[in-house]
């Protein structure tokens, strides 16, 4: 028996082992610390976190973090990273398109929605890097906690952490049969049901399996035909099995599918609209805009739909050595997107426009990690290879009818109204308007990445610890660009017709296509079928039409060393002070509307000192630090609207910052928890001229200075009929600081209706009842409260072409009541 129990005992350690295994993978449990005897006080839980790839206390771990627990995303009824965002100051997550989200901390993010870059802000689930923002922004399922590591991250966790690292961790199948049953209904015809199921198959195997669908009618309806414009529906599952294949070795193999299908995010325009025919005038005028607030919203793009498949796997096997662990981590994950969106923001024909992103992603990982500990070192070590394999089709669709608008307000003549007007004068059968024109930009990347890695942490002395840490990276990527000329099959055979009935004109003014040369303006241009057959709208840049039809290939590789130096020194038992110098590294890449266009790699310094303080007799823990970084040669791809026709540019720039991050935990009493958090900071352009002129050095690049989060929950005893929990929560986001270049990026911006990066503010409210046994439990939920409400920015791609610009504006308040059974 005695046999039995330790093999037991240590198949248990061993599962605690495997969170080790995931590439630096942040864990964290809370344990409660055992009260002295006779002392009923209060005491905080201890939080255990394995951020350095080692068990550790949090006072102990020198790096800021934040960590949130499952009880959080219980009392906001949080779904995926991006409902949760607000409440960990610095961190943004933008996911208005899921598919195409984008993560920012500290002021760093990815400027470029392409295949062509990577991400500044890493995500892992399990350890498994997640890629890009089409496969980060996924449902929550049994989702234990989540750790967002600020500052680069690169020595422990590897390639595109320069700003920090989002870790999520998802809970193990246990020895313990156990089920949990949810179910969730609020406005807007929210539907939500999840369930999970514990099974354990004998001493050495165990599974566990999720499975989630959600529904939503949508909060924004078509003024029009009164149909909803972003409802959807979203499934996912989740199997994991663990299995102890000896005392020593442990297996853990998990499986992940997701399906969304919902509609694009609605653009609502706020231009005002003369009566047709009547056109605005082209560049819209800004002084003019509407407030997208309580707006009608329209569309009549046929399809505006957004949908992800995804599938993944991880196998993890560990294996325990007399001197510590080696640990095998492979994994695989796919998701194909499709995101066709409004960009006009009207059900006008002739001012028809909207863009689509299609993409196609498929990644292997494979790592090996040494882990062990003397009496003075800690130590880790470890490589790994990642593969992706990724399509991209980035579309632009109009109509003739649009074309033709954007003809007249740019070059002043409607070129295809004057030719369907002789078409009709001359009896010719053709219709030049109500026809689709669509261009298209096709890229694909082939790209691997190789690194080694290790962490030394020396136990100087009893209070000095000093930590080195190096990783050494390289990648490696093969790149294509594709762009046809515009496809518009019905419109080319019309204007083949006229040119048979000698009708098509056999020259036009240069400027009316905009192919005027300096000192030429006056030229004229001869033109026929095949010339307009040829001529673009979108993409039409020198570098790209010199490119049409034509595939192009780069292949390239970068590297880079990145460096880790910590110093951290405990004064008492209670207390850390701690310094560290860290390098982070994001690959180099190519501008996926470029062709031939590669940047090097961006590279961020980080330095840091804090304190770490854990008050058990006080029952308050707080953390805070201070930082300063240098991020050198930020790419960005920025829609230039400077031009008659909008284009995709790269912008180099060169940001630096500094600030301050505090976090506190205090328990007064059993019944009652209290959490802050904050940051503040001042991020500025160290060097930056803009592609359309402005030089923003020296001005701030957006960022808000401060933010903050706080919580409370309080617990009300019932005796025999179980308890209620009340909990409080409130974000709040200050106003973005805008430079000289904000209002053409329409990010940030003061208009006489709306502001575009005013500070924002959230408050959640969750109020539950328990049972005696722990097993049922109803719950109500409010999101929101204030039902406050922002405009996210604007779609200006058709604001120079066509007169149109829309605007994006943040959820309303939600409310439900959510039922739960669990055993």
């Amino acid at each position: 028996m005695k046999q039995r129990n330790l093999a037991i005992g240590l198949r248990r350690a061993l599962a605690g082992c495997m969170a080790l295994g995931a590439s630096g993978a942040a864990m964290a449990q809370q344990t409660p610390a055992p009260a002295a005897a006779g002392d009923a006080a209060t005491t905080l839980d201890r939080i255990v976190v394995t951020a350095q790839s080692r068990e550790q206390e949090l006072k102990d771990v020198p790096i800021a973090l934040q960590v949130v627990g499952e009880d959080v995303m219980a009392q906001t009824a949080a779904e995926n990273l991006g409902d949760l965002d607000s409440f960990v100051p610095g961190l943004s997550v933008s996911d208005d398109q899921p598919t195409q989200a984008g993560f920012k901390l500290r002021g760093l993010s990815t400027g470029d929605f392409g295949i062509g870059t990577d991400p500044t802000v890493g995500v892992y689930v399990d350890g498994v890097y997640a890629g890009r923002g089409g496969g980060t922004v996924l449902p929550f399922l049994d989702v234990e906690h989540i750790e967002v590591l600020k500052g680069p991250q690169g020595t422990l966790f590897g390639r595109n952490t320069a700003a920090g690292a989002v870790s999520i961790v998802t809970k193990r199948p246990s020895d313990q049969v156990e089920g949990r049953a949810r179910l969730r209904a609020g406005n807007y015809g929210k539907r939500y049901v999840d369930g999970m199921l514990n099974l354990p198959a004998g001493e050495a195997v165990a599974f566990r399996i999720n499975a989630l669908h959600n529904q939503t009618d949508g909060w924004l309806d078509d003024a029009a035909t009164g149909k909803p414009l972003n409802d959807g529906r979203n499934w996912a599952t989740r199997a994991a099995m663990r299995w102890d294949i000896r005392d020593d070795t442990q297996m853990l193999l998990t499986w992940d599918h997701e399906e969304l299908d919902q509609r694009s995010h609605p653009t609502i325009g706020i231009v005002p609209l003369p009566s047709a025919p009547g056109t605005p005038p082209v560049p819209a005028d800004g002084s003019q805009y509407q407030d997208p607030i309580g707006h009608a919203a329209y569309t009549d793009v046929p399809d505006n739909d957004e949908t992800r498949t995804f599938d993944g796997a991880t196998l993890i096997l560990d294996h325990a050595f007399d001197w510590g662990h080696l640990t095998s981590m492979t994994a695989w994950r796919r998701f194909d997107t499709y995101n066709r969106a409004e960009e006009d923001g009207t059900n006008r024909r002739d001012l028809y426009l909207d863009t689509i992103n299609i993409e196609d992603n498929t990644t292997w990982y494979q790592e090996f990690k040494f882990s062990g500990n003397t009496a003075r070192l800690d130590w880790v070590a470890g490589a790994s290879a990642f593969r992706e394999k990724a399509s991209q089709s980035s579309v632009v669709d109009l109509t003739s009818d649009s074309i033709n608008t954007a003809a007249t307000g740019l070059y002043g003549l409607p070129l295809f109204g004057m030719l369907q007007d002789a078409a009709d004068f001359y009896g010719i059968p053709v219709q030049l308007f109500g026809n689709p024109w669509r261009e298209s930009y096709d890229n694909t990347v082939d790209a691997t990445a190789y690194a080694a890695f290790g962490d030394v942490i020396w136990h100087a002395t009893d209070k000095l610890n000093l930590t080195f840490g190096l990783r050494y990276t390289r990648d490696e990527k093969t790149f294509t660009w594709f762009n046809d000329h515009h496809r518009a099959d019905a419109l080319n055979q019309g204007l083949q017709v006229l040119e048979q009935y000698g009708v098509l004109p056999q020259q036009v003014p240069c400027s009316m296509l905009g192919l005027c040369v300096p000192g030429g303006e006056d030229a004229m241009v001869d033109i026929d079928a095949a010339f307009l057959a040829a001529f673009d709208l979108a993409f039409s840049d020198p570098v790209s039409m010199a490119n049409k039809g034509v595939t192009n290939r780069a292949k390239h590789a970068w590297s880079d060393w990145s460096p880790r130096l910590v110093i951290d020194y405990h004064p008492s038992d209670d207390t850390m002070l701690f310094a560290s110098l860290a390098k982070g590294y994001k690959a180099g890449g190519y501008n996926a509307f470029s062709p031939g266009a590669r940047f090097d790699n961006e590279e961020v310094w980080n330095f840091e000192a804090g304190i770490k303080r854990d008050l058990r007799d006080q029952r308050v823990q707080y953390e805070a630090s201070a930082f300063r970084y240098v991020y050198d040669n930020r790419q960005a791809i920025r829609l230039d609207t400077s031009q008659d026709i909008p284009r995709y540019v790269v912008s180099t720039s060169d940001l630096a910052a500094w600030g301050v991050d505090f976090s506190a935990r205090w328990q007064p009493t059993e019944r009652l928890s209290v959490d802050v958090a904050t940051e503040w900071i001042d991020a500025t352009y160290k060097d930056f001229v803009t592609p359309d002129g402005h030089d923003l050095s020296g001005e701030p690049t957006g960022e808000a200075n401060w933010s903050f989060a706080a919580g409370l929950a309080y617990t009300i005893p019932l005796a025999v009929n179980g308890d209620l929990l009340f909990s409080l929560r409130h974000s709040y986001g200050g106003r973005s600081r805008c430079n000289s270049g904000s209002s053409s990026q329409g990010n940030c911006g003061r208009y006489a209706s709306f502001t575009i990066g005013e500070e924002r503010n959230r408050t959640d409210l969750y109020l539950r009842w328990r049972s005696p046994s722990a097993q049922w439990s109803v719950a109500a939920y409010a999101n929101n409260v204030f039902d406050n409400r922002y405009v996210n920015g604007l779609h200006t791609y058709g604001t120079t072409v066509i007169g149109t610009t829309g605007a994006g504006i943040s959820e309303p308040r939600y409310y439900g009541m959510e039922l739960q059974y669990q055993f």
